[in-house]
Order: structure tokens, then sequence, then C-alpha cells
């Protein structure tokens, strides 16, 4: 039985692009991962119902003999076919990162980055990003941390996301992770020079008044290194005013929209 689920589980991972690939989207160890597919362990009863789930298929299935599981699968639809039929876009997603690979290197690690406030008009926002990636993708997180002049809260706010490196533009696209409400996206130029100082871009999101305008703005990364203390980090982001010393002045200037008072934001307006 043993052997018979460990050739079962190497025929459904074969569907897939790799065993990398299948761990991860699993988010399951590759080590021991690889220990079920050698035959060398049998996963416990809960991990092998993460398994089966995974591949679409029932834990007395996957236990047949396997002949018998092999003939099964080719009568139904391959593993993760009727995934991709229905999800075109991963496909999709993973060309983009497989196109990516190797490009983003040189970015990893921690930034400040700053921008004008997408509610707060006159306000600058410096937040801390942090881009890393696990050998097959690149992936960030960004952490907010703010109290807003005349209010007594603190808001926080955790973006997750993944970033790709196409036609010589880095692109951020990720979803804010504590309430889900919302898509940014960051396009940023890439730097020429061997070390990493400042990155420069556009930011579009999402304002969080009770209008929810989609907003556009300047914003420029700053590069902390791939070593910070990050508890440090984050005590230094919040909201600043538009002439605040504790920010350096040619970042407050290479994030203003224009040179006149007022909104230094673009703000869709519905029709």
């Amino acid at each position: 039985m043993r052997n018979d689920f460990s050739q079962n589980l190497r025929l459904l991972c074969s569907y897939y692009r790799s065993i990398a690939e299948v761990c991860r989207r699993m988010g399951v160890n590759r080590a021991q991962f690889n220990k079920y597919l050698s035959g060398d362990t049998q996963p416990s009863r809960y991990t092998l119902n993460r398994i089966c789930e995974f591949f679409g298929v029932e834990t007395r299935e996957i236990l047949m003999p396997h002949e018998q599981f092999a003939q099964f699968v080719r009568v139904r639809s391959a593993p993760g076919a009727g995934a991709a039929t229905e999800r075109p876009y991963r496909a999709v997603v993973e060309q983009l990162t497989q196109e990516s690979k190797g490009h983003a290197e040189k970015y990893l690690g921690f930034y400040f980055e700053y921008h004008y406030s997408m509610t707060f008009q006159d306000h600058i926002i410096r937040s801390l990003l942090h881009i890393e990636s696990d050998g097959d993708g690149y992936y960030f997180q960004r952490f907010e941390r703010m109290r807003y002049p005349d209010r007594e809260e603190w808001y926080k706010s955790r973006y997750r996301g993944m970033l790709f490196f196409l036609s010589e533009r880095i692109f951020l696209i990720g979803y804010e992770a504590l309430t889900r409400n919302e898509i940014a996206q960051t396009i940023l130029y890439p730097t020429y020079k061997s070390r990493v100082s400042y990155l420069s871009g556009l930011k579009l999101g999402v304002s969080a008044s009770d209008r929810r305008e989609p907003v556009c703005t300047k914003v420029v990364l700053e590069s902390l290194g791939r070593n910070i203390s990050v508890r440090s980090a984050l005590k230094l982001c919040g909201v600043f005013g538009p002439d605040s010393d504790e920010i350096n002045r040619n970042i407050r200037e290479n994030i203003r929209a224009t040179n006149t008072e007022g909104p230094q934001s673009f703000f869709a307006t519905p029709l």
C-alpha cells in the first residue's frame, strides 16, 4: 500500500510543472513531501486529507493499487486540468513568474516607501516594504502604521503580493491582507546602477474614505538593505506633513504631482 501511495502521488505530481510548484501551492515542506514521494514515510491523516483535497481525489482513491489508480486518473480529467480550464490565469501567472526569474535579485530587501496619502491628500505616508524570493518567484509585504491628524486611532495595514519584472519595469501587485478590501498596484523604474538606492514610479489604489475613489499617486522607494531591525523601522513609519523635516527634501519633491498647492494625487471621477 505504501508503494502504491507513493507511485500514485508521483503520478498526480506529474501533471504539474514541478514538485516545487506543488509544495508551494499546497503549503507543505518540500523535504517532507519528498519522503512521501519516495515511500520512506506515510503522511498523517491530516496531511493526507490536505493532499487529496489539493489534487481533487478521495482518500480511498489515492490508496488504490497503482495500475487501477492510473486507469482511474486517465478516465477522469487530468489532475489540475479542470482548475486550469476554470482558472486560466494560473498558467499566465506561472509564465510571468518564469519570465521574471533572475531579473529582480538585486531588488531583494527592505525599503521605506513614500507617497502622498490617498485619503488625506496633503500628508505623506512612509511605510515599510519587504521584497523577498523563494527561488521560484518574487513576493512582497508592505506594512503601514499610521495615525492621521485629529484622530486618536492608529491604523495598521499589511499588503501581500507578487513582484514581476517585465520589459524593464517592476510591477508589484498585492492585496490588503487584514481587511481584504483592496488590490493595489505599483509600477517602478528599475535602476541600472550596481547598488539600489532609490526607485520611483506610480502607485494605484483606493482611498480609504467613504467614497472609495480610485487614486493614482507618485511613489519613491528608499533602500534600507537586506538586514534591518524591522521593529525599529516600523517605529519610523507614519503620516507626515508636506514640509516635514523627517522626510528627505529630494523625496518630498519627487513625490509631488504638481508645484502648486493642493492635492498631489490623481482621483478618478465616476461618470
